[in-house]
């Protein structure tokens, strides 16, 4: 017997018991106006969610499933199918049941009240091919306070972005930075790009007024739907989880049971040859049951995470040592982020705050090649060329009699753990491997202590440094000749790509 009949026979249980069941349909939106007209047939073997059942559409299209006065259903888009979008692009694929609506008293407004449920709660999908290989743009953290710094973002990111052939967004959480009235200018800005837009919840984006967890998504709600759900894309599954638990006074990472129980329902749909990306604001090793989420997850060969929150950028390999029980580590990444340090830092030419992230590295944002089951992510600085991979932090000049040390820092924006980098001291010279290190980076302490020292204030906007995740040093070899010479480096990043890049020392006498 197969879910879908088991799920029915468990709704007409519920039923007969006199609790609640939705029905509706997915179906072919031919003329696109979002409702099911005369001539549009349902689409079977659609999922289909009340946010922990899961259900598949019958050949008719149709489905059923429990629900209460506080359920969001939405339909689970699969490969070669589109939502519809609003004026946003931000996808439709939910239908939220809440008759009391949101509670009144919250500082930001939630949702009014939806109603009675309706007859027929319809999805419209239609068909939109999909290749194996494809590409999504990834934002860590923008969190604008203010509409200064939703410009800011419009200028720094957005604007090198229209005309992507991406074919569609994540914000991975901290849309924005407590103030949810940003909402509509900042999802305005960013519709401008023109592909469809995905959110996740992060802490920054709830209401710190609700006393509970449940009542913390309210305004996310209003403007974006579900907050976890999941999608086909190509050949790839998407998991959108929400790892924020709200006390009512403050936050952890952590997974509430109702979720759990639609992810492992979800996956009991999805065949074990696809790629599992699971898409969350709070790093996955800071989810405090993260071990329940393993075991629904460790048996299968293809999958990979992806989060924000931290304001740097990782590579993170979770193994045995962290209770990861799968025959190969599960490979997490914790993706650069747009607001680099909350928008703080001297500001550019353009009135931008540089927002060098705590790891040394740039602001901006990641786009990840997927191709069957394997992804490749490109780490893009915020208007700079794609060729901008590391920086080398080097003396300008030394004198050879002084007797301390001089090291040379590299940090690999996109490295990790598998990256080498070697260098060398002029053409035709050896090439020389450095050591990695885990350590705040120098650059980036200098730029506090320069911020600084030039400030009226005597002090940085900027935050204490986080020890990097990608840095490299050496020191500097002695016996070089009187004069300039040149350091030429290599590095490769996480998935094997040579990078190069050059810096100038001079040795004086």
């Amino acid at each position: 017997m197969n879910l879908s009949i088991l799920l029915a026979a468990f709704i007409s249980i519920l039923s007969a018991s006199g609790a609640m069941a939705a029905r509706g349909t997915v179906f072919h939106d031919k003329n696109q106006n979002g409702k099911r007209d005369n001539g549009e047939p349902g689409i079977k073997n659609i999922g289909v969610s009340n946010g922990k059942e899961v259900t598949k559409t019958n050949g008719e299209g149709v489905w059923e499933l429990p629900h209460d006065d506080n359920t969001i259903f939405f339909v689970i888009k699969p490969r070669d199918w589109s939502t519809p979008v609003n004026e946003h692009n931000l996808p439709q694929f939910y239908y939220i049941h809440k008759p009391e609506g949101s509670s009144p008293k919250l500082k930001y407004k939630g949702l009014e009240p939806t109603g009675p449920l309706p007859k027929s709660i319809d999805f419209a999908l239609n068909p939109k091919k999909e290749p194996d290989t494809f590409k999504a743009i990834f934002f860590g953290d923008p969190q604008p306070s203010t509409i200064k710094q939703v410009n800011y973002i419009a200028h720094d990111i957005i604007s090198e972005l229209i005309g992507t052939d991406a074919k569609f967004g994540v914000t991975l959480g901290d849309i924005m930075n407590d103030n949810l009235d940003l909402f509509p200018s900042s999802n305005a800005n960013l519709a401008l790009i023109g592909i469809p837009w995905y959110n996740v919840v992060g802490n920054h984006d709830i209401n710190f007024d609700s006393t509970d967890d449940a009542g913390s998504n309210a305004t996310f709600h209003r403007f974006f739907g579900p907050n976890y759900y999941s999608f086909d894309h190509g050949p790839v599954h998407f998991i959108v989880l929400d790892d924020v638990e709200w006390s009512g006074r403050n936050y952890k990472g952590g997974l509430n049971e109702d979720q759990l129980t639609f992810v492992k329902n979800d996956l009991a749909l999805v065949p074990e040859e696809k790629l599992i990306v699971l898409m969350m604001h709070i790093p996955l090793t800071n989810v405090g049951n993260r071990q329940d989420l393993y075991r629904l997850i460790e048996k299968r060969r293809y999958t990979m995470s992806i989060s924000g929150h931290t304001l740097w950028h990782a590579h993170k390999l979770i193994d045995e040592k962290d209770g990861w029980k799968g025959k190969e580590p599960h490979h997490h990444i914790i993706n650069v982020c747009v607001s680099g340090t909350w928008w703080k830092g001297n500001k550019d030419e353009v009135a931008i705050p540089h927002a060098t992230m705590r790891d040394g590295a740039p602001n901006g944002y990641s786009i990840i090649t997927f191709d069957g089951t394997k992804h490749t992510l490109d780490f893009k600085a915020a208007r700079q060329p794609a060729s901008y991979q590391m920086s080398i932090h080097a003396p300008d000049q030394i004198d050879p009699e002084n007797e301390n040390k001089k090291l040379i820092y590299v940090n690999v924006f996109n490295g990790s753990v598998k990256s080498k980098v070697k260098m060398r001291l002029g053409k035709g010279a050896d090439w020389i491997p450095l050591k990695k290190t885990v350590e705040n980076d120098p650059y980036y302490v200098e730029l506090r202590e320069r911020e600084a020292a030039n400030s009226k204030a005597g002090k940085t906007s900027l935050n204490p440094p986080s020890p990097s995740d990608h840095l490299w040093k050496i020191e500097i070899p002695p016996g070089l000749e009187t004069g300039s010479h040149l350091i030429e480096v290599e590095a490769t990043d996480h998935y094997g790509r040579i990078h190069k890049a050059n810096r100038i020392i001079r040795i004086e006498k």
